[in-house]
């Protein structure tokens, strides 16, 4: 297939945790035969925060765990949709694109022969309902919703017609276990944005808290982590790391014994089944987690197995402790919640669910299924 994927980035994953799936998605795509281009706009916001606070050699960097990564800068004002989408069999539009965008390239579906899909990937078709049922969905033919919840809210508010449920996944090409070296940086690691004030008693309870009072040494990378969270992590004798590119994630799980979860009250209130892509990541990388409360609704993983609930931080504190002292408790939960990944959820399987629709929307199976490509 030719496929057409307008992103807010691929090269930047600055506050912009989506990058790794939809990296992983074009990276899937291609090996399978697709030609795939991506089109972000200039001066997006993520990769402006990169560039001004980290320099552009970072995206040269990118390119050793992405090779060949490539994009298209476009001006909304002078984007030529005829001429970009002239042979293109399937066109993704992410929901982080300008309503204008979404318009436009609706109303040319209206005129043409591709599919065209919406991608939604966050919290704000119920957070930011206004904002979300702004976009004109109406020449779209479907919408590919990151969980059950929001696929539901889609069809109900009748924003389209057609949804499907199509969770992020890890890209087992970059996120698998790493060596660890023969001796650990510390304890706890967790990667994480402090963000909009939408988990900060969750962050004290269940990750500042219990690394205070059990004295781990521990290390946390992000990015908008205010004063007074810096002031936090300093009294509780946290190491802050500022920003870690995503793609340099699983070097750091190899340094330290155990990793949380910490989901975003949006999440934990309004959309259950929905983890975000940072437990996949943790698993993928064969690092014991825990987690605090989150309602897996749609069974996506199989908790006390593939990682530890801690419903209190007292128990997160009990839950650190055990894995902590007793190793084989530890590697026992990290196997089998690496092995739920590479059986369920990696960037191949939800690939192999996206030509599935595909071919519900009508697309040739021989473009869709190219002959002599292994898939799982």
């Amino acid at each position: 297939m030719n496929i057409a994927l307008f992103y807010h980035s691929i090269l930047s994953d600055w506050n912009h945790g989506n990058a790794h799936f939809l990296r992983g998605v074009v990276r899937e795509l291609q090996r399978r035969g697709h030609h795939v281009q991506v089109y972000e706009p200039v001066g997006g916001w993520s990769l402006q925060n990169l560039i001004e606070g980290y320099g552009e050699a970072k995206l040269d960097e990118l390119q050793q765990y992405y090779p060949g990564i490539a994009t298209n800068f476009y001006l909304l004002d002078t984007l030529d949709l005829d001429d970009v989408l002239k042979d293109a069999d399937l066109v993704l539009v992410h929901e982080w694109s300008d309503h204008e965008l979404v318009r436009r390239i609706g109303e040319h579906r209206a005129q043409h022969d591709y599919q065209l899909l919406f991608h939604d990937t966050h919290h704000r078709a119920v957070t930011e309902r206004a904002s979300m049922a702004a976009y004109d969905l109406t020449h779209y033919d479907g919408v590919l919703a990151f969980g059950q919840v929001i696929r539901d809210l889609y069809l109900r508010e009748r924003w389209t017609t057609r949804a499907w449920t199509w969770h992020e996944a890890a890209d087992t090409s970059v996120f698998y276990p790493h060596e660890r070296p023969a001796e650990l940086a510390g304890d706890l690691v967790w990667v994480g944005n402090w963000g909009d004030e939408e988990r900060t008693a969750e962050l004290h309870e269940f990750l500042i808290k219990p690394v205070k009072e059990l004295g781990l040494k521990a290390k946390i990378y992000g990015v908008r982590y205010p004063e007074h969270a810096l002031k936090s992590l300093a009294d509780a004798g946290i190491e802050y790391g500022g920003w870690l590119p995503n793609y340099q994630a699983p070097e750091e799980f190899a340094k330290y014994k155990v990793t949380v979860h910490v989901p975003r009250r949006p999440y934990v209130e309004a959309l259950p089944g929905i983890p975000t892509i940072r437990p996949f990541e943790a698993l993928a990388c064969g690092i014991p987690l825990i987690s605090s409360p989150w309602d897996d609704a749609e069974h996506l993983f199989t908790p006390g197995q593939d990682y530890l609930v801690a419903r209190t931080g007292a128990e997160m504190k009990q839950h650190l402790q055990t894995l902590i002292s007793q190793p084989k408790i530890a590697a026992e939960l990290a196997k089998h919640g690496l092995e739920t990944i590479l059986s369920r959820h990696t960037c191949a399987h939800r690939v192999s669910e996206l030509e599935q629709i595909c071919l519900e929307l009508g697309i040739d199976e021989a473009k869709v299924l190219p002959k002599g490509i292994a898939v799982v």
